[in-house]
């Protein structure tokens, strides 16, 4: 089998990320490895959560990424690709027409998924393969308008959850009451069930929160939660202008970054994990393992 080109479109609350890789089934130590990476923070999110749709604005620089990304991939040959939208796209009463309108003017057709479907994506991207037996693990996505939680016991998907609880939405103030209460009820419920409960996080931010820490274990990829408390405290201590340079953080990773870290703190603590494991996987990876599994599936 020659290598092959799959590309993933993430259209998410905070950014829109192009992700492509290749497979190479000859290469038994790498059956996949990165060939491009773009993530453009158009935060449709900022729309989606207070006014209730998305800008017309945000909408036509949205369909001009698509067209970009449309010729990434035929510059990079890809074979297959699949794009979904989550929480920004899913919240907004004009998300389907704006689907529609990228199919129209670019081809590419776009799913907006819900947040069980987001959450079956990563754990189809063989992530039980980090689990131990006998154990019980919480998978965390947190995004810029969801998170997502899903509960792996003994290496079997048990539990899927989706809050409307994000970075994005934090930020703007848009996250209910009830949705908190939502968390806090689950989890208490699954702790009583699922004793001891290991974290694994996801995300661009729990990635760059680990990269930051200075007490981490960088080998096995765990993040304890007095350090991830740490790191949260020196970045909320200085402005987010202060906070770019000090920490050489992108703009639009600067003040999310904050909101992310309390919500892996506070899902830590309800569940009483002693830390986090951060690989570097997440809905990208998982849509192109999915593509992957389907086209060989089909041969």
């Amino acid at each position: 089998m020659k290598k092959i080109n799959y590309a993933a479109i993430d259209i998410g609350s905070n950014a829109v990320r192009l992700l492509i890789k290749c497979v190479n089934e000859e290469n038994s130590s790498e059956l996949m490895s990165k060939v491009q990476l773009i993530r453009i923070p158009l935060r449709l999110g900022e729309d989606a959560f207070t006014i209730g749709y998305i800008s017309d604005e945000k909408a036509k620089k949205l369909i001009r990424l698509m067209k970009a990304y449309k010729q990434l991939m035929k510059i990079y040959e890809v074979a297959d690709y699949r794009a979904c939208a989550t929480s920004a796209m899913r919240d907004s009463s004009n998300g389907r027409q704006i689907a529609k309108r990228i199919h129209k003017q670019t081809g590419i057709l776009v799913e907006i998924i819900d947040g069980q479907e987001e959450a079956h994506i990563v754990y189809n991207n063989h992530i039980e393969q980090l689990f131990s037996s006998g154990q019980n693990y919480l998978y965390v996505d947190v995004g810029g308008g969801s998170t997502e939680i899903t509960l792996i016991g003994n290496g079997e998907l048990k539990h899927s959850y989706s809050y409307n609880i994000g970075t994005v939405r934090m930020l703007s103030g848009m996250v209910k009451e009830e949705e908190k209460e939502k968390l806090h009820a689950d989890l208490t419920a699954l702790l009583e069930k699922y004793t001891p409960i290991n974290i694994i996080g996801s995300g661009g931010n729990i990635n760059k929160l680990f990269r930051l820490a200075e007490k981490k274990d960088k080998k096995n990829g765990f993040f304890p939660i007095e350090s991830l408390r740490e790191t949260y405290e020196s970045l909320k201590a200085v402005p987010t202008t202060e906070r770019i340079k000090l920490f050489k953080l992108k703009p639009d990773r600067a003040d999310v970054i904050i909101p992310a870290a309390e919500i892996f703190i506070e899902i830590a603590t309800l569940v009483k994990a002693t830390g986090i494991m951060v690989p570097t996987i997440g809905l990208s990876d998982g849509i192109i393992d999915s593509l992957y599994t389907k086209n060989k599936t089909a041969r």
